[in-house]
């Protein structure tokens, strides 16, 4: 019995019962108050354990949790949805903040000094960043070209390519004109003979 983990299971009474039915305790040993226990049992089930059965109904029961949604998670959805993930995130650097983090942020600050709606708020935040340095692109879209760039070949303007074009025809028209004209001039006459 000392080693029995069935002891903390139901009341000192019951466990005696057991033994003596089952011939552990035998019936002249049984303790003096067993007999005053049977006669007159208590109003109330004492138990030094916990009760056989929980008030909780059995099988599994569906906890419902409600969502928590915040103003920022909704904002950046919108953001992955419009602009993608983008670059992955240096997560080694602990001062590291993703773009859509500048956009959250820039957002609610935008949005605590102005007045619009949430589709000219979200445009109005894309231009800030963009003001600031921070190119967003949407899905989908092209890479964006840089308005300067590298090679000089590209930064002529078409209006210079046009008149370089046109002085090159005048000078190719001149000089297809000299030619003709010394051709004309040392050809001897055909109609004289012998």
């Amino acid at each position: 019995m000392a080693g029995s983990r069935l002891e903390k299971l139901g009341t000192v009474f019951e466990r005696v019962r057991n033994l003596i039915r089952s011939g552990v305790i035998k019936p002249t040993e049984k303790p003096i108050w067993f007999d005053v226990y049977q006669a007159f049992p208590p109003k109330k089930n004492l138990l030094n354990g916990k009760p056989l059965y929980s008030a909780r109904p059995r099988g599994k029961t569906k906890e419902t949790v409600p969502d928590i949604f915040y103003r920022e998670d909704e904002v950046r959805a919108k953001f992955y949805e419009q602009y993608g993930t983008g670059r992955t995130l240096d997560l080694t650097k602990s001062s590291f903040v993703s773009t859509c983090q500048r956009f959250v942020d820039k957002y609610t600050e935008l949005k605590s000094h102005s007045e619009l709606d949430d589709p000219a708020l979200f445009e109005e935040t894309g231009k800030a960043l963009l003001a600031e340095g921070i190119v967003l692109r949407r899905r989908g879209a092209p890479p964006p070209v840089s308005a300067v760039s590298k090679d000089p070949t590209l930064r002529l303007k078409l209006t210079d390519m046009l008149a370089e074009q046109q002085q090159q025809q005048a000078v190719d028209a001149d000089s297809t004109e000299t030619v003709d004209h010394t051709i004309q001039t040392h050809t001897p006459p055909t109609g004289l003979s012998n």
